[in-house]
């Protein structure tokens, strides 16, 4: 099924130019700060741990400073644990799930692995609750190289020294009803094809490597997060999002051809975070705590095998 619905913006069956992506950035409204909500907390980190400016974006008249955290005794010896977050910046739990983590949880780890966390990967989109940057360009596709997003180029030139020493990279997401409402149409307005409407599943889920699925991991993340929050059951055709579902609350993409963010290293363990923010059944609260819930249990997983 798919729909013909016209899109605001652009002509239907018409690829966006430039002209097009100008009106849609025309349209973005900023609804929250960066520097308040998230750069305020990570100046509350400094004290122990140091933060990184891994780079800047400079979208006129804004300019963001892009922040990792890393472990203050860090030692080569050590393994090196990867969390992301933000990299779409309407993604709240993302950020705030990965800012819990350090603040909460990190300091339980000092001493027996590296940790490098850039908790808002995508801070234009965050303030204005988005998928895209500032150029329509979604960075969970744009992570190879030469990449035309700015936020995924910084990201890999951060990690580009540990990228065969990674274990274990999480990166956190959310699936939210604006998926269906307004990305998802975008996005087909934007390349000029027609949308196909789907299913938001109530609950949260993994995104897998299907090149290395590595089901024990994702099954020990999901066991975690489900004293939490309720984990998404499959639809009518065994899916979730339109990938069969391999174990429940689990799917996998081929995460490096699709230029997703958990593909920048060689992590043995790789798996993506979706909270479902929108359900009747879960609170911010209880966003943020799955988040934080599957950041700890990802990384006892991979330092137990390490």
């Amino acid at each position: 099924m798919t729909s013909q619905a016209f899109y605001p913006i652009g002509t239907p069956g018409q690829p966006w130019g430039p002209a097009e992506v100008a009106e849609w950035r025309s349209r973005q409204v900023r609804h929250r700060s960066y520097e308040a909500e998230v750069v305020s907390k990570i100046d509350k980190l400094r004290s122990r741990f140091d933060v990184v400016e891994y780079g800047v974006l400079d979208y006129a008249p804004d300019r963001y400073p892009l922040f990792a955290i890393k472990s203050r005794d860090w030692r080569d010896g050590l393994p090196t644990l990867l969390v992301t977050g933000g990299v779409h910046g309407y993604e709240t739990s993302g950020v705030h799930g990965a800012l819990q983590f350090l603040e909460r949880h990190a300091a339980d780890y000092a001493g027996k692995a590296n940790l490098l966390v850039a908790p808002c990967v995508s801070p234009w989109a965050y303030e204005r609750i988005h998928r895209w940057n500032i150029d329509a360009i979604d960075p969970n596709r744009s992570f190879r190289d030469n990449s035309p997003a700015q936020e995924s180029a910084a990201l890999i030139v951060l990690v580009a020294p540990w990228r065969e020493r990674v274990l274990m990279h999480i990166d956190l997401h959310e699936t939210t009803d604006t998926d269906e409402s307004e990305f998802r149409p975008a996005l087909a307005a934007r390349d000029g094809k027609p949308n196909e409407p789907g299913e938001i599943p109530d609950g949260f889920y993994l995104v897998g490597d299907s090149e290395d699925p590595q089901p024990e991991f994702q099954q020990a993340v999901i066991a975690a997060v489900a004293i939490i929050t309720h984990i998404a059951p499959a639809d009518a055709k065994g899916e979730i999002i339109g990938a069969t579902v391999v174990a429940p609350g689990v799917i996998n993409y081929p995460v490096r051809s699709l230029g997703l963010c958990v593909g920048i290293t060689n992590a043995r363990y790789r798996t993506t975070t979706e909270v479902y923010p929108d359900s009747p059944r879960a609170t911010p609260e209880q966003c943020n705590a799955a988040q934080a819930a599957a950041v700890c249990a990802a990384i006892d997983f991979a330092l137990a095998r390490a």
